[in-house]
């Protein structure tokens, strides 16, 4: 009796594992990997990231100043300027919310991060005083006035371009694909206001 007991016992076992291997065989089982979202640690990670700088332009513009001199009389400088224009977003002020499947990342507007002009490329293409004034002095500071206002001109004609526009996109585009390469795939981007007090 025990001899029959064992008998179907052992086959009972054999028929169960040789199941168990077709079943797996078959039917392959998927690892599950799911990512943990650590909304501290992916928003210092970002804010470590300080300013990112997303687009660059450089603009070549000519500016012309004139000054009036008194009683009368004129002096004017004409210069060509090259300058460069740095946009993208300040990063100090990112936020970062979750639901179970969505990383929501609310980033500060975009805005103009530097102005300067090449030194090298910008040049004075002409200077002159009314010519009938003759005892009228140059102003030696009329060249650093007319940089001044290329600056500002710069700066004008790159928010014309849409320089914020692009730099908000890139700005998206580098923190998706950032948050991608560490398994976040389902992200949102909105823009947050800018508190003016601080």
């Amino acid at each position: 009796m025990w001899q029959t007991i064992k008998f179907y016992f052992i086959s009972a076992l054999i028929i169960g594992l040789a199941g168990l291997a077709l079943y797996y065989q078959y039917f392959p089982q998927r690892t599950v990997v799911q990512t943990t979202v650590d909304t501290p640690a992916i928003l210092r990670q970002i804010q470590a990231l300080s300013e990112l700088t997303t687009v660059r332009y450089n603009i070549q513009k000519v500016i012309g100043l004139k000054e009036q001199k008194v009683p009368f009389g004129s002096e004017q400088v004409l210069m060509l300027v090259q300058a460069k224009v740095l946009g993208g977003v300040n990063l100090a002020g990112a936020t970062v919310r979750r639901t179970d499947s969505v990383v929501m990342i609310g980033l500060p507007p975009a805005s103009i991060l530097d102005v300067s002009l090449d030194d090298k490329e910008t040049k004075v293409w002409d200077r002159s005083k009314t010519w009938w004034t003759p005892w009228v002095s140059l102003n030696p500071d009329l060249e650093q006035n007319a940089r001044r206002a290329a600056l500002e001109d710069v700066r004008l004609a790159a928010l014309q371009m849409g320089i914020l526009s692009n730099a908000q996109q890139n700005a998206e585009i580098i923190i998706r694909n950032f948050l991608q390469t560490i398994g976040f795939n389902q992200i949102s981007f909105s823009i947050t206001p800018v508190d003016r007090r601080n």
